[in-house]
Parts: structure tokens; sequence; C-alpha cells
């Protein structure tokens, strides 16, 4: 006769033990992944929190009307979501803004990233080259204008870098992570089923094999080449050159001068009084900042931080993209 008040959690008249305990391995496993998240969680929480912080330069300002400089901030991972990252669609929607507004007689590339994803590095790039053929367009460096970060400051007309901005890293990446081992440890099956040679290429679930190298070094060394190019027509170097110097390295702004990847040592006053005089301006510069953003609430931090870790463990799923990034200095 059972007990009143008690309560079963495991199916009566099972064999052996009553209780059947969670296989140890699976439990290590589940806190693992699920510590991890935390963390990733907590990490995006604490840069959307010191973005929110940092949001002072896309400022209360806005010049009344008259010629202006335009201000645009690149701020954050590029291709990022959230406050965290650099939005390259809102970036280039403001690029276009300016582009069409006759009071805007040039532009100012405000550029502290390390980069990021590849085609929205290049959407940046494509409309700063674009504006360029009709207004001035000068970049200011940060702390870091690095990889995909430099990628969208080449076209630009000029560029200034402080002595220790960090810039360069000229190249391309994509990683990989095999849990392989880590299934295996943990006693998981894991079946892929699929059509297309090449359809499960960068899957986590197993190592890569001889044509998958190949194949991605393949797609790496083609966008490689196309940073070159970039590189050397916005700078009006020769593409040997610039293979010289586009081994991924790190340079600082110093450096970066005396290998004509940056034009002055400055900063964001220089550059914007540079670009004020390139549009033929007199007289002390006005300018015109981006709209100032809708403070946030701490709803949209914690949905944005959601949203920064969804992204985070889908980048790391099997179709991945290539990067434009400097790995060691995003939480530069």
């Amino acid at each position: 006769m059972r007990r009143k008040g008690t309560l079963r959690l495991y199916p009566e008249g099972a064999s052996g033990s009553k209780r059947t305990p969670m296989d140890k391995r699976a439990a290590v496993v589940l806190a693992v992944i699920f510590g991890g998240l935390f963390l990733v969680l907590f990490g995006f929480m604490l840069l959307a929190y010191s973005a929110l912080k940092s949001a002072s330069f896309t400022s209360d300002i806005e010049s009344s009307a008259g010629a202006r400089v335009g201000i645009v901030e690149v701020k954050g991972a590029i291709g990022g979501e959230g406050p965290a990252g650099a939005d390259a669609e809102k970036i280039v929607k403001l690029l276009k803004k300016y582009e069409k507004d006759d009071d805007i007689k040039s532009i100012v590339l405000r550029v502290d990233s390390p980069g990021g994803s590849v085609a929205p590095s290049q959407e940046i790039h494509d409309a700063v080259k674009r504006i360029k053929g009709k207004k001035k367009v000068v970049v200011s460096m940060g702390g870091l204008a690095a990889s995909g970060g430099y990628y969208i400051s080449a076209p630009a007309d000029k560029i200034y870098a402080e002595p220790g901005t960090l810039t360069g890293s000229i190249g391309v990446i994509f990683m990989h992570f095999n849990v392989r081992g880590l299934l295996e440890w943990a006693k998981v099956d894991e079946t892929t089923l699929k059509a297309g040679k090449y359809k499960d290429t960068l899957s986590p679930f197993r190592a890569l094999q001889d044509t998958d190298r190949e194949e991605i070094q393949s797609i790496s060394d083609d966008i490689y080449g196309q940073f070159v190019k970039a590189v050397a027509e916005g700078r009006g170097l020769p593409e040997a050159k610039v293979r010289e110097i586009a081994e991924g390295r790190i340079y600082t702004g110093h450096k970066a001068k005396e290998l004509k990847l940056v034009d002055e040592m400055g900063g964001v006053d220089d550059a914007v009084a540079a670009a004020w005089q390139l549009a033929g301006q007199t007289g002390e510069p006005k300018v015109q900042y981006p709209p100032k953003e809708h403070e946030l609430s701490l709803r949209d931090l914690v949905r944005g931080a959601f949203q920064g870790a969804a992204e985070g463990v889908r980048s790391s799923l099997p179709e991945g993209g290539v990067m434009f990034l400097a790995p060691a200095l995003i939480g530069h």
C-alpha cells in the first residue's frame, strides 16, 4: 500500500535499484554545456552594458542646418547584432543618408572594431568606395581597427590613427571545432544523413578530411585575394607590396604609417578637421552625429544578450563562415 504524500521519481516495480541515477558522464556533459552557455550569456550582458556606457560618442549633439561633417561609427564586431555589435545594414543606411544630404559635405568614419564577417565588411567597404566618388571620406581609427576594421577603412581618402592604435591583421580566418571526442566520452551517438559530397564539411562531429581542407583553403585563398586587392586599390599600392605585409600581422598606428596603411597620426578631431578642409570648407568645422539611439531597457539588454549567445552557438555549427577577424583582439 502506497503511503500518502509520497512522491515517486522512478517507475514503481523497476528491476534492480528503485532509483535509476543519471549517467555520471552525461551529467558532467550537461553541466559543462549549461555552464558554458551561462558564461557566454553573462559575458554578452557585460559587453552590452559596456557598449551602453560607451555610447556617449553617438552623442546628444546634432548641429543646426548648414555645411557639416557627417560622423559614422563602426564599433564592435562587424555583422554582430545587439549593442556590442556593428550592424552593417544600419551603417550602410546612414552612409547613404549622408550621401544624399547636400548639407553633409564630407564624412568621418570612426572605426573601433576587430573586424567580423566577410560579407558585411564588404558591404560597408563598397558603400564607402561609392560615396568617395561624390564626397570626401576620412577614417578615424580608435584603439582597434583590425582585419575587417581595416578592410572598411582602406578606400577612404585619408586615414588617421593614434600611434598606439592596433590595426592591420590583413588576412582571413576559418575556425573549426571538433567535439567528436566529447560525444564519444559521453557515450552520445550522432548520425548525419546528407545529399552532396561536401554538405557536412565543417561538421563539429567529425574530423576534417583532406578534401575538406583543400576546399576550405581554396575559399580562404579566394577571399584573401579579395582583401589584398581591396587594400591595394584603396591605398594605391602594388598588390605584391600588400601581400608582403598581409600576413595577418597586427601593427601599431605608428608602424602602419611607415607601411603606408595609414596617412596621419591623430584622433577624431584631427580627422574632422581634415574632412572639413578636404570639402573646401573654412572656419570651425560643424559636425552631424548619428541619430541618438533610444535608451535600452533591461529587457532589451537581456534580449540582446540572449541573441548574442544564440549567435555564438550558431557560429560554432557546421555552416560557419569565413571571417575578416583578429580573434585575439575581440576583447580589447
